[in-house]
């Protein structure tokens, strides 16, 4: 038991350390608590276990505190017609202990932050045991009211370990300030790093555009040009003669016009290599260099090629000593 130097009444002893540092202490938290009429203190059982690390509440209750020191909430408001209380989760069936069932489940628990308050308690029992009591010491300032009830000073090892506590407190909300500042960091640099984002895809976009009309421009200069051959072949020999005579660029392009049904990707390659043939006498260019001048893709250009030489209009001669392959025309 405690015994003060000088002997408060029951409530006043029960209360000689306030009862909410003292749960601080024990647990390094601030639990939930009812207070009955007669002054004892009832806690939620989940609460205390949470806090002090057990994962499960019933075993622990089993394990550590006796049945006379825990009851339901139910029970413990109806033995004093009081209610069940509004808000924060409380239940009829919530497991509630007593302070001495809180003491029990810190004396069994192994978290390092019990250790200050299991020593305070093992020295309460040693005092008691060697003197036959254990004497709060009183406050250096007592209240001015004589009716006031008699202020206690903490013991030292439940005062340090409040104190570390709410050292740990101060230091976790300073570590938490700072990761939300760095997550609020982070979440604009993922915002400015989306609208950068988004200004690429738009110029994408353009430039997409910008090929298309190009693309298109293309085509229909190919197709003047296309006609322009056609009128030129009228005023003509025939194709064939003319290409065998004296071969115009013109005059190849109408030939292979007859030869076979153009499309726009065999035309463009027609309207680049024939010049080089008719200039040259043979095409010696790599298909990556024909590819890069008619902005088709290599695969499609040797496609185009190889339609050229089933209808006629080129045949191979050969690789060049780079392994390009070396086309000529085809005057039969």
């Amino acid at each position: 038991m405690i015994e003060p130097s000088k002997q408060p009444n029951a409530a006043e002893q029960r209360n000689a350390i306030d009862v909410g540092d003292f749960v601080y202490a024990a647990t390094g938290a601030r639990v939930r608590r009812l207070t009955m009429p007669d002054g004892t203190h009832w806690f939620p059982a989940v609460d205390v276990c949470k806090h002090l690390g057990y994962t499960t509440p019933r075993k622990a209750l089993l394990d550590h505190v006796p049945e006379e020191h825990r009851d339901f909430l139910e029970t413990v408001t109806g033995s004093h017609c009081l209610s069940i209380p509004a808000g924060r989760e409380w239940r009829r069936d919530l497991n509630l202990i007593d302070l001495q069932g809180l003491i029990l489940l810190v004396n069994g628990c192994t978290k390092p932050a019990c250790a200050p308050f299991k020593q305070w308690v093992a020295e309460v029992i040693e005092t008691v045991q060697r003197e036959g009591s254990y004497t709060l010491e009183e406050a250096e300032v007592q209240p001015a009211d004589p009716a006031a009830p008699i202020a206690y000073a903490m013991p030292e090892q439940v005062a340090e370990a409040i104190v570390r506590l709410e050292e740990r407190n101060l230091q976790a909300d300073e570590q938490l300030a700072v990761a939300q500042h760095e997550s609020l960091a982070l979440q604009r640099e993922m915002v400015e790093t989306q609208r950068e984002m988004l200004t690429m895809q738009r110029e994408m976009l353009a430039m997409q555009r910008e090929t298309l009309t190009a693309q298109q421009a293309i085509a229909q200069a190919m197709e003047r040009i296309a006609n322009r051959l056609d009128v030129l072949a009228l005023d003509r020999p025939t194709p064939t003669a003319a290409l065998s005579a004296h071969p115009t660029t013109e005059s190849v392009l109408a030939d292979w016009r007859q030869r076979l049904s153009v499309t726009a990707d065999v035309w463009t390659v027609a309207v680049v290599i024939a010049p080089v043939l008719v200039e040259e006498g043979e095409l010696r260019q790599p298909l990556e260099s024909i590819a890069a001048r008619t902005g088709l893709s290599v695969h499609r250009v040797n496609e185009c090629l190889r339609l050229l030489r089933k209808h006629a209009c080129i045949h191979s001669k050969g690789g060049a000593e780079d392994g390009a392959p070396v086309y000529v025309l085809n005057r039969s």
